[in-house]
Order: structure tokens, then sequence, then C-alpha cells
């Protein structure tokens, strides 16, 4: 029964989550390669937003014993290597494995190559494992996390902090670029950041 609840559960949260990419637009080809060009930050003030509310439900369910952190080892190959193929594939392919699937279900059609690609990287990681991973576990430093640096505060307090500076970032972000210039609702708004840019 309680794997039962667990697939509920976890088709609840995929029901939100893909509304919440499909609202935001975040989903779509152009808005992914747009934030690597710097020209829409609509993929970045959602992913501060994310973050920041997952800090905050994080920071409740461990200050009431609810939850218990579990961090990965921070390894340097991991994040070199993964993050260069994962970033180098997202501006390529105009999605990530997060989106793949709302493409699909909007009706992009090349979206169905990024998850053959998907498949195949895995096969290929799959068949060579001991390789790969011997470049991946390259530079070790155990399981270091941001807490550590703050070893006075509780995890609760360091992460409303951390969630807080986040949406001040997020803030002064959308006061930089309006939500409505990345949508293309404030032409005049656009040309006139673009005319600032170009004398500055």
């Amino acid at each position: 029964m309680e794997i039962f609840w667990l697939v509920i559960l976890g088709l609840t949260m995929g029901i939100i989550f893909g509304i919440a990419l499909e609202k935001s637009r975040v989903m779509e080809p152009g808005v992914l390669i747009g934030q690597f060009l710097f020209k829409d930050y609509t993929m970045l003030k959602m992913f501060l937003a994310a973050t920041a509310t997952g800090l905050v439900a994080l920071s409740g369910l461990t200050a009431l014993g609810l939850a218990e952190l579990h961090p990965k080892s921070f390894v340097v190959g991991n994040i070199i290597v993964g993050g260069t193929i994962l970033g180098v594939g997202i501006a390529i392919a105009g999605a990530c494995p997060g989106t793949v699937f709302a493409q699909i279900g909007r009706g992009y059609k090349d979206a169905w190559l990024t998850v053959i690609g998907g498949i195949m990287g895995a096969a290929f990681y799959g068949y060579n494992k001991s390789l790969i991973d011997g470049v991946l576990d390259m530079g070790s430093f155990g399981k270091i996390t941001y807490a550590d640096l703050f070893p006075s505060l509780p995890f609760w307090m360091l992460g409303l902090i951390t969630a807080a500076a986040l949406v001040v970032v997020m803030i002064a972000l959308e006061m930089y670029r309006p939500w409505k210039v990345d949508r293309g609702m404030d032409q005049n708004k656009e040309a006139s950041v673009n005319s600032n840019a170009a004398h500055a």
C-alpha cells in the first residue's frame, strides 16, 4: 500500500511540475537557448524560485525532525565533466531531462530525438561504466556542504537565510529584466534596454 501512495505522490508532483513548466514557458526550446545566450532570463528566475521554495520546505521539515539531509560527495570530476556535457546538450537540443517530456506533450516532435539521445547516452555509460567512473570520480572531497562553512548555525536557519538571499537576487533580476520583456510583451522596454546597453 505504501508503494501505491508513493506512485500517486510521484504522479501528482509530476503533474504540478509539468503545469509549472508549461505555464512558465521554461520548457520551450527558445527560452532554454535564450538563457544560454543571456537573452531570456525566464529559466534562471524559475530556478531561483524553485531553489528558494525547496530550501524553505526543507528547512521546515528538518527543523521539525521530519526529514534528514543526505548530501552527495563533492566530486570535481562529476561537476566539471557532467556539468559540461549537460550544459552543451541543453544548448544544442534546447531541452533538458526535466523539460523534454513536457515538450513532447506540447507537440515538439524533435523532443523525441532528445529522449533517444538520452537513452543512447545512458546505454553508452552503462557499457563503459568502469572507464567513465575513473574520470568522473577524480577530485573527491567527501560529503562537504554549504552548512559546513557555518557550523554555529542550524541548517534550517541557514536554509531560510539562503532562500531570502535568492529571493533578493530574483527580485533584482526581475527589475533588470522584467518578464514582459522576455515574453516580448513590452517591445518599447526591450528597445530601451538594448539602447542603454549599446551606449554603456
